[in-house]
């Protein structure tokens, strides 16, 4: 295994962890949220801050939800003109479209670290009665947007040297969209690893 291949599967498994984490942490938000809402309606008492922290908590995961999404491959793609390229020009494209991604992802990731600088440089707080010092979840809203980056720059290398050295299954495995058929293919090699690991003592 290349070093490469190597570095793309480290980043899924880590990646799995973020996404993991982003679960709980919008679960732990819609039990907040929901006990918010209990307590209202029953005692008329309120926690306070629930929809503040609610959109730390979803902001927080969405970013750190991103890599395992398109290193899954489930970000949206139209493939209505897609299926009907060659391999060669839909090798392109796909790996054109990451391209694009990282471009978007950069741009954005720079003014969310200097929206986090400014936080930090004036000691901003949210105008609530939490006060919660923004730089906390900026901070970690920004955590999930670099190793988005990363992510994305690893991608892009890997794909960029299959590209040229013609290997054009690969890009499709990195960077391609995920039709049904790969879906199926991807079920069958786990149903397949399970069976294995039940047969073994």
């Amino acid at each position: 295994m290349s070093g490469q291949c190597y570095g793309l599967k480290r980043a899924h498994q880590l990646s799995r962890i973020g996404v993991w984490v982003a679960g709980a942490l919008t679960l732990a938000s819609v039990a907040l949220i929901s006990f918010d809402v209990i307590m209202r309606k029953l005692f008329n008492w309120s926690l306070g801050g629930a929809d503040e922290l609610s959109g730390y908590a979803f902001a927080i995961s969405t970013s750190w939800a991103f890599a395992f999404v398109v290193l899954e491959r489930a970000n949206v793609r139209v493939d209505i003109l897609y299926q009907y390229f060659s391999v060669r020009v839909a090798a392109f494209i796909d790996w054109l479209s990451l391209v694009a991604l990282a471009t978007f992802l950069g741009v954005m990731t720079r003014y969310a670290y200097e929206v986090l600088a400014t936080s930090w440089l004036q000691n901003a707080t949210a105008n609530s009665s939490l006060a919660t010092p923004l730089w906390i979840p900026q901070g970690l809203w920004l955590v999930g947007l670099l190793w988005m980056s990363a992510v994305l720059i690893l991608m892009l290398l890997r794909s960029s040297i299959a590209f040229v050295k013609g290997d054009l299954e690969t890009v499709r495995d990195i960077a391609g969209i995920k039709f049904a058929a790969d879906e199926a293919r991807e079920e069958a090699l786990i149903g397949k690893r399970r069976v294995e690991e039940h047969r073994q003592p």
